[in-house]
């Protein structure tokens, strides 16, 4: 049975360009809306701020309406899965705790939040025993760190962990 379940569609290519269609819609009216707001028109010295993001935003609404229309018009028998339940589990299984490594960089810094997002990975989806997740995920915050905070010079966020060391 498990089997079946992950075979099973988790949405179909309708729905699929629908939702894409819409976020692009939302997103190209945003950028009209800030377009306008910044100044969207050629003056005599030249285009203000806004004037190439307006037109760009209007090329985005465009292409977007006509996918949103093509969506809607779309044949029954085009209309197939769009992926499967089993796909969708295994790239959430990627996006998710990416995702939460993204917001936790603001919070705890990025080196603490790379020690856990690789430590996660290689424990949860490799099976790797605690002393290699240990070795890699804290030696790839070391490597970082040296790359880019002593050689390059390049600071990168650094959360409490960080400044309580004299790092930040």
């Amino acid at each position: 049975m498990p089997q079946q379940s992950a075979e099973r569609a988790a949405f179909s290519q309708r729905t699929a360009e629908i939702g894409i269609a819409l976020v692009f819609l939302l997103f190209a009216a945003l950028v009209i809306f800030d377009s306008v707001r910044q100044g969207a028109r050629w003056l005599e010295e030249g285009p203000q701020s806004g004037y190439f993001p307006f037109y760009l935003g209007v090329i985005i609404a465009l292409a977007s309406t006509v996918t949103l229309v093509r969506a809607l018009m779309m044949p029954a028998a085009r209309n197939k899965a769009f992926v499967q339940v089993g796909q969708l589990k295994l790239v959430l299984s990627v996006l998710v705790p990416s995702a939460v490594y993204v917001a936790l960089v603001g919070w705890i810094g990025i080196y603490v939040s790379a020690v856990l997002f690789v430590a996660v990975f290689m424990r949860w989806l490799g099976k790797y025993p605690w002393w290699k997740v240990a070795a890699v995920s804290v030696g790839h915050s070391v490597v970082l760190f040296c790359i880019f905070e002593i050689w390059f010079l390049v600071p990168l966020p650094k959360g409490p962990l960080e400044r309580l060391l004299g790092l930040g």
